[in-house]
């Protein structure tokens, strides 16, 4: 799984990536994570408020920090 956190450094942008690295690290999910920072690369995605969370390409969140159980949902943790 791929999973990307589109921000471009702002508290919530960082706040999103900590959640989510935290969720992926105590589920045992095999999944690379990273951070694009891009405006361009941020913007290919349809992306106009950030912080958003793209998981294997597809946009699941835009412009809002998702919930813990939110997350894991869009993950595909039970």
């Amino acid at each position: 799984m791929k999973i990307e956190i589109l921000g471009t450094g702002c508290a919530k942008c960082h706040k999103l990536d900590e959640l989510v690295r935290e969720i992926v690290k105590e589920s045992g999910v095999s999944a690379e994570i990273t951070k694009v920072e891009d405006i361009k690369k941020i913007m290919s995605y349809g992306v106009m408020t950030t912080p958003a969370l793209v998981i294997d390409g597809q946009v699941k969140v835009a412009g809002k920090i998702p919930s813990v159980e939110e997350i894991k949902q869009m993950i595909g943790i039970k």
